[in-house]
């Protein structure tokens, strides 16, 4: 579930996990049964006395970001997906930035196609 085009793992906190989904995205990652995994959460839960796994798990929940709702098809969307999660305003400057740049290609190709010495005739007849 993590695996992106390129065969690399990616370590995301997973939407379809029980409790903020650090444990199974970990076993994603690690391609191991989340049982596992939750079991090395409770044992070091009761060996720390409880408040540092705490902690750890909450930390981890925080730093993690949230698995993609629906998987990147390649390092392009990747990488957006990780700007927006990040930060958002980068992300939305970034598709601002990104529309303004197409409107202004879409304007220039306006202004010659609608321009009154675009010669309409001789080039249907050229091509």
């Amino acid at each position: 579930m993590n695996e992106t085009r390129q065969g690399k793992r990616t370590l995301y906190r997973s939407r379809r996990g029980k409790i903020l989904g650090v444990c199974q995205g970990v076993a994603d990652y690690f391609s191991m049964p989340v049982k596992w995994i939750r079991i090395v959460a409770v044992v070091a839960l009761v060996l720390t006395g409880f408040w540092p796994a705490v902690a750890v798990y909450l930390g981890a929940a925080f730093l993690l970001k949230p698995e993609p709702a629906v998987p990147t098809a390649n390092d392009i969307e990747e990488e957006f997906y990780n700007s927006y999660t990040s930060s958002r305003s980068m992300a939305v400057a970034r598709l601002r930035l990104q529309y303004e740049r197409l409107n202004r290609r879409i304007q220039r190709m306006e202004s010659a196609v609608c321009d009154p010495a675009f010669d309409w005739q001789r080039r249907l007849e050229q091509g």
